[in-house]
């Protein structure tokens, strides 16, 4: 009897065991267990977690005018589970696919296949990422890796179980989905959105009336852009490239998430980038949503206020197009001079801090439309995707002339006092014997006569600074012109070129022919005269200016002014104005250039007077004119123009140039529409919050 009741409890416990593993299998499969295959009826819910974007920060100008922002976006993601756990899923996306189609809507499909027959091969236009997808597709059904693209389409359909009677758009665009939902069950990649940026509410409504399991909106956010100026300071976001995806991994970012990839947007991208959120979401079998919290809250990245003044941004902008526009129509003379201009750029500085109030480059284009526009931007001779402010460089012509004169007085080559005599041909070298402009111009009727060094300032005689040059030497004037700022890092966050000095080293790094490397007393002479292999960047200019006109103080120039949080509520981040280099300037040089460039637009001989001889501000400038390639062949040359205001206090400082611009001083035009917005109203330092911000 004893026997029989321990055997019988013994039955009915391990009868109990396996009702309790069937059970909780049961359990495991339902609730864990993705179903892949058509036909996996499973009831009960799921539980799924869905990566919640955070909203990128705000770009703002130093007065609180929000340049870029974000607007409400919509997304539609398929659950995988709810999908495959409906009656007929290949129906439901045969019937999604179709009225995509007719609704001409193009949908995410990542499968390297052609659309139509006869089917071919397209990794060669998919990203290093996405073809290792793809090889992990082939690898997980154990297909062979040399399989033809007609066999792959033929495989899928076996294995996904399309009916024979689709026509072949259906079956490609269903096994783009089915591709895409698959590569979901075996990597990282986030649930699978079939649509980002949905802007058209009516197509949202159309699709969701097909009422598919698994189909749902979700909500997310998108660049807006406040302003069509400052394309190239601002910059664009975009979905992560596969080379730049190791470095964004390692930082936590998701592979669809999209980053900064030029501009503000990407050199703040720290600070702009937000912290993305995790929403769990538990579904029924029919992907209705029965519950959902956020384990982790996203956190909307900072908003980055930057230097920039829009209003100056603005008039810096269409003052320079104007100013190339007119010139491209009437030239600057009867011979028809600059009527090649190609394009220029504009840098604005704020002379006591290195704050970058305005950085223009002609021709530019609109950020809102820029992928629509991107191909006709692209074939587009005049380059508007190029930032000319930071990205190219070119002879700085006469605006060199201070650097020439400090190194000269500074060394005690020359005196304040000095004088040389102009003869119009430079004869000093038997073998090269520049002359100056004046004399060419007039056909040899004209020379300046006898000036000292602010008079050549003044009247731009390179004869006087071709001898000041050969008597200082290329050492004195090299070392001069780094500690100015030329052909060095200005400090700027966004990429620059940084340009280079005329020296031996740089002639040897810039030529192959050995004959070519040697550094000649010609090379010294033009040198004195912005010539030679000098190349430097606007943005160099500018600072270049501003060191001129803090008497040898130069500051790191900086687009970031604050970094506030996303409720504007506390201050992170202040800029702080930083000297990278104070160049020991004595009183009698500072005299000599700043007298010299006042005397430019202040005396009727001077380049600049033209523009601003009666203006209200006493404004100190020079102007240059610089040759490259080949004159007569190459077109027009260079045109270039830095200046200071007000000349007795500095404030702001410009520096604009002009490719193939023919002459400098018409240049002046566009510095005084600066000044004119700069001066109109006693211009405050101190931020303008929004409403509602920190104080």
């Amino acid at each position: 009897m004893t026997y029989n009741l321990k055997l019988r409890i013994g039955v009915i416990l391990a009868v109990l065991g396996i009702l309790i593993g069937l059970y909780a299998y049961r359990l495991i499969r339902l609730q864990v267990v993705l179903p892949q295959e058509n036909g996996a009826m499973a009831v009960g819910t799921f539980t799924y977690d869905t990566r919640v974007t955070a909203a990128r920060g705000e770009i703002l100008d130093r007065n609180g005018n929000v340049l870029i922002s974000n607007r409400a976006s919509y997304n539609l993601i398929l659950i995988n589970y709810a999908l495959f756990n409906s009656s007929n899923p290949n129906e439901s996306l045969r019937k999604l696919v179709n009225l995509c189609n007719e609704l001409d809507i193009h949908y995410t499909d990542h499968l390297p296949v052609t659309g139509e027959k006869p089917y071919e091969y397209r990794t060669d236009e998919a990203s290093d990422t996405w073809n290792g997808y793809f090889r992990q597709f082939l690898k997980q059904n154990k297909w062979d890796s040399d399989i033809s693209a007609a066999q792959l389409i033929k495989l899928m359909r076996k294995r996904f179980r399309i009916p024979n009677n689709w026509t072949d758009q259906e079956v490609r665009g269903v096994l783009g989905i089915r591709y895409e939902l698959d590569l979901r069950n075996y990597t990282a990649l986030p649930i699978y959105t079939l649509l980002a940026d949905i802007e058209d509410t009516t197509q949202i409504t159309e699709l969701t009336e097909l009422n598919i399991p698994g189909m749902q909106v979700q909500a997310s956010t998108i660049r807006e852009y406040n302003t069509t100026y400052a394309a190239h300071i601002l910059g664009r976001t975009g979905p992560i490239f596969a080379e730049e995806w190791a470095d964004y991994k390692d930082k936590g970012y998701s592979m669809d998430a999209r980053v900064g990839k030029d501009g503000m947007e990407k050199a703040f991208e720290e600070e702009l980038h937000g912290t993305d959120g995790l929403l769990r979401t538990t579904v029924d079998r029919d992907g209705n949503i029965i519950s959902q919290h956020y384990v982790v809250e996203p956190k909307a990245g900072s908003n980055v206020e930057s230097t920039l003044d829009i209003k100056l941004q603005m008039t810096t902008e269409e003052a320079l197009k104007n100013y190339i526009l007119n010139l491209r129509e009437n030239g600057v003379n009867d011979a028809g001079d600059g009527k090649d201009a190609e394009g220029g750029a504009c840098v604005v500085l704020d002379v006591k801090t290195g704050a970058v109030l305005a950085c223009a480059s002609y021709p530019t284009f609109n950020l809102a439309t820029f992928s629509e526009d991107y191909n006709e931007l692209k074939d587009d001779p005049f380059s508007p995707m190029l930032n000319r402010a930071l990205n190219q460089i070119y002879p700085p012509g006469s605006t060199y002339k201070m650097c020439t004169s400090i190194a000269a007085i500074n060394n005690g080559v020359i005196s304040p006092k000095t004088t040389v005599e102009d003869r119009g041909i430079y004869d000093y070298y038997e073998g090269y014997q520049p002359r100056c402009h004046l004399y060419t111009s007039s056909h040899g009727t004209l020379t300046h006569g006898v000036i000292n060094c602010s008079q050549a300032i003044m009247v731009s005689c390179n004869y006087f600074f071709y001898e000041v040059g050969r008597l200082t030497g290329w050492r004195l004037m090299d070392e001069t012109a780094k500690g100015l700022g030329l052909g060095e890092p200005t400090g700027v966050e966004l990429p620059e070129k940084i340009g280079t000095r005329a020296n031996p080293d740089t002639k040897k790094a810039l030529y192959n022919d050995p004959g070519l490397q040697v550094f000649t007393d010609g090379d010294t002479i033009s040198m004195a005269i912005g010539q030679s292999d000098n190349r430097f960047s606007p943005m160099q200019l500018a600072v270049y200016t501003a060191t001129l006109a803090n008497r040898g103080v130069r500051y790191k120039a900086t687009f970031l002014n604050r970094v506030i949080s996303a409720d504007y509520q506390d201050l992170i981040y202040q800029m702080k104005p930083t000297v990278v280099n104070r160049m020991e300037i004595s009183d009698e040089a500072y005299e000599v250039y700043t007298l010299g460039m006042r005397m430019v637009t202040s005396e009727r001989q001077g380049s600049g007077y033209k523009v601003f001889g009666s203006y209200a501000i006493p404004v100190a400038a020079k102007t240059g004119t610089a040759q490259h390639g080949t004159p007569g062949i190459d077109g027009s040359d260079n045109a270039s123009y830095v200046c200071y205001a007000p000349a007795d206090d500095p404030q702001i400082a410009v520096a604009i140039y002009v490719e193939k611009g023919a002459q400098g001083g018409a240049l002046g035009n566009i510095a005084k529409a600066i000044f004119d917005v700069y001066f109109a109203t006693e211009y405050e330092n101190d931020t303008v919050s929004p409403e509602n911000s920190l104080s």
